[in-house]
């Protein structure tokens, strides 16, 4: 028998592993179920572009974008190189929809709500206003029917969406104004994007919408008036602990902040199907240590603001989340009556959460 080298063995490990993701499926490795006709190796090169609703290379969020095609490129063999373009870089941030949509770029990463105005149903992939966590949102998407529910949503655009990383439960931001009931927020201009920010504007304040890159500003200046972000992570780096009095939580506007890649359909289907499997592969390792990151770099960033910083971290009074709450029900109302797939997804997250309820009260909130 002929010695492998170890070159040699590698090559042929990493082919043969993908030729196994393609004929077996892995769950693991697969958010979309269903496969096109090209199939096979081909030794084919492609060269895609990757824009992102994020700063270049933005901490963990950027960042992970950037692995996700290291990755890619090293488990493809160098077959398919993509070059990841920051926010502002190929396109403006929140032009990535579009761009991927279109063809401009093959690929995109961000957050599902910032598409809320082209397409409803989108915010409720997210996170939704005291809905699930980050666990149950996951076991909804993977196996209660969620990524194709999300698969539906954006067909009409030209686009596959994936899963591709989360934040984990957030903060409920930074304000200048001791919130001690809900009068407190009426007038207030707050960042807040997705179904939080029509849930707040239900209790008279103003939803506002901005990219990362321009939070600082807009709240040293009093363009705004509150933010919420992710966590204490990324709120420390930002500096919001300097120009803001109070960090409120619980992050009932976002319990879990799912993220998504999205690949232009016509782009995604014109690769040979064992590329197909890497992206589905990387896309759903980077759910996994994105998700990782958050909970590391949250609980050591919060020790540092707590005793280093010395930050008023403060709770959202009770009746103030209870009202919170009804206003949100109202949103969803509002939103499933006037669009029928917002009305479908919603009703599929509302049943698995219904479902997962008495096995997460025995299994974690006992504990």
């Amino acid at each position: 028998m002929k010695k492998l080298e170890r070159r040699d063995f590698i090559k042929a490990a990493t082919f043969s592993a993908a030729a196994f993701t393609v004929a077996s499926g892995i769950p693991g490795c697969g958010n979309n179920e269903k496969k096109n006709n090209t199939s096979g190796y081909s030794g084919k090169t492609f060269n895609w572009r990757m824009v992102t609703t994020w700063s270049p290379h933005f901490p963990l969020l950027g960042e992970y974008a950037d692995k996700m095609a290291v990755w890619i490129d090293e488990m493809s063999g160098g077959r398919l190189k993509i070059q990841v373009y920051g926010g502002g870089e190929l396109v403006p941030a929140l032009e990535t929809f579009d761009a991927v949509s279109q063809g401009v770029a093959e690929m995109g990463h961000g957050a599902p709500y910032y598409w809320a105005g082209k397409i409803p149903a989108a915010q409720f992939f997210s996170g939704i206003p005291f809905g699930m966590n980050t666990q149950q949102t996951n076991a909804w998407l993977f196996d209660g029917g969620g990524i194709q529910l999300w698969e539906q949503t954006y067909a009409p655009h030209n686009l596959i969406p994936f899963v591709c990383g989360n934040t984990g439960g957030q903060m409920g931001g930074w304000f200048n104004k001791e919130i001690n009931s809900l009068a407190d927020l009426q007038g207030l201009k707050i960042r807040m994007p997705g179904l939080g920010g029509k849930v707040i504007t239900k209790a008279g304040a103003s939803a506002i919408l901005s990219p990362g890159s321009e939070l600082y500003t807009n709240l040293e200046r009093g363009v705004i008036d509150a933010l919420e972000w992710i966590g204490p992570y990324h709120d420390y780096l930002m500096g919001f602990h300097k120009i803001a009095k109070y960090y409120y939580s619980p992050g009932w506007q976002e319990p879990t902040g799912t993220l998504e890649l999205i690949v232009n359909k016509n782009a995604y289907e014109s690769l040979p199907a064992d590329l197909q499997s890497i992206i589905r592969c990387a896309a759903s390792a980077v759910t996994m240590q994105l998700l990782s990151g958050f909970e590391q770099k949250n609980a050591e960033y919060l020790l540092k603001l707590k005793n280093e910083d010395k930050i008023n971290l403060k709770d959202f009074p009770d009746d103030v989340l209870n009202k919170l709450k009804e206003f949100a029900l109202q949103v969803f109302n509002e939103i499933t009556n006037a669009d029928a797939q917002s009305k479908k997804v919603y009703e599929s997250y509302k049943e698995f959460q219904i479902q997962t309820h008495e096995w997460t009260a025995i299994a974690e909130k006992n504990y």
